[in-house]
């Protein structure tokens, strides 16, 4: 079950839920990539020089075997950041959960919120992707990086709040 449906007080429903856009992948799955295909290339070699055996021995299997496991665990941990991220509009509050073992929430009841933002750089705004800045009344600023639709997530949270006015 997650953060979100947890949290749900009686009475309380989810009206939209938001995600981390798949551009946070990016940067774990060119490095992963990167490392995965020289710890390939290490075991193709260690495997070229043991000949006519079939067996990977050496030091250079070694290196190929765990470049290759770190490769599969930075796209691992690329993967488990961004669905360890929930972000919900719901009757009553904007919900947003980020990390799995260190866990930061965000909970602010849509008759506190002053103002949410949208900042979109020219790249955010050809693949959908961008920061939500949310101000509750009195508080400071949360901001929330490569959110995928930040547009719609600020709409789902300008109708709710007027639909509180």
């Amino acid at each position: 079950m997650s953060y979100i449906e947890e949290s749900l007080v009686a009475g309380e429903t989810v009206l939209y839920k938001a995600r981390l856009h798949w551009i946070v992948l990016l940067w774990p799955a060119l490095v992963g990539g990167t490392i995965g295909i020289i710890g390939t290339g290490c075991l193709v070699g260690a495997v070229l020089r043991s000949g006519r055996s079939h067996t990977v021995s050496g030091a250079m299997g070694v290196l190929g075997l765990v470049f290759f496991l770190a490769a599969l665990a930075l796209i691992g941990i690329g993967i488990v950041r961004r669905n360890a991220t929930e972000i919900a509009v719901t009757s009553r509050r904007v919900l947003i959960k980020t990390g799995v073992i260190n866990r930061r929430t965000v909970e602010l009841l849509l008759a506190k919120i002053e103002s949410i933002g949208v900042y979109e750089s020219a790249l955010g705004r050809m693949l959908g992707y961008g920061t939500v800045i949310v101000r509750g009344t009195g508080g400071t600023p949360e901001q929330f990086d490569r959110v995928a639709k930040p547009l719609e997530l600020r709409r789902q949270v300008q109708t709710q709040v007027e639909r509180r006015l």
